[in-house]
């Protein structure tokens, strides 16, 4: 990028040049300030965080967030609003399923497309929960029918992975 906004980039943004390749982490892809550049391969040199443990890619993969959750009384129970993100970088997202309790997964309405390299907002309504703690999960599936993997992993060395949870206080 070398303009934002139809102007020059701006200096906290990355001037005179920022570079993002999509579907990889910003530790491999996100450089700001380039003043000059060196084309190479993965093979001949390695990159500032690989020696420190990182993945030499940094493979953005297949994920989705609950980022919020809210609830209102309906009689005696209550409905829960949850909301969130999910994305699966060159393929793009499908679906998103949400579970409450370990209880079926339902269907999460899908926000617009914007492209196979974006986030897709997920929205779902949970009516009947009872007063209390919930555990709300979600999982994603790309466009090729593959799910999000529940195996649990932290962002280091190689990109998190796992279906993202969190406890909703109902009532």
């Amino acid at each position: 990028a070398v303009n934002m906004n139809g102007a020059p980039l701006p200096v906290e943004h990355g001037f005179p040049v920022r570079m993002l390749v999509p579907g990889l982490y910003g530790f491999v892809s996100a450089t700001k300030w380039i003043t000059d550049i060196e084309l190479t391969t993965f093979a001949a040199k390695q990159a500032y965080w690989t020696p420190r443990g990182w993945s030499d890619h940094g493979p953005v993969k297949m994920a989705s967030k609950i980022v919020s959750g809210s609830a209102k009384p309906a009689g005696a129970v209550f409905t829960a609003t949850v909301t969130g993100a999910a994305w699966a970088t060159h393929v793009g997202v499908a679906k998103v399923d949400v579970q409450v309790d370990g209880s079926g997964w339902r269907p999460a309405c899908l926000g617009a497309d914007a492209g196979r390299d974006t986030w897709r907002m997920f929205r779902i309504d949970l009516p009947g929960l009872s007063r209390g703690q919930h555990v709300v999960q979600c999982r994603a599936t790309d466009v090729t029918g593959r799910v999000q993997t529940q195996i649990q992993a932290p962002p280091d060395p190689d990109g998190a992975t796992g279906w993202h949870q969190v406890r909703l206080t109902v009532g």
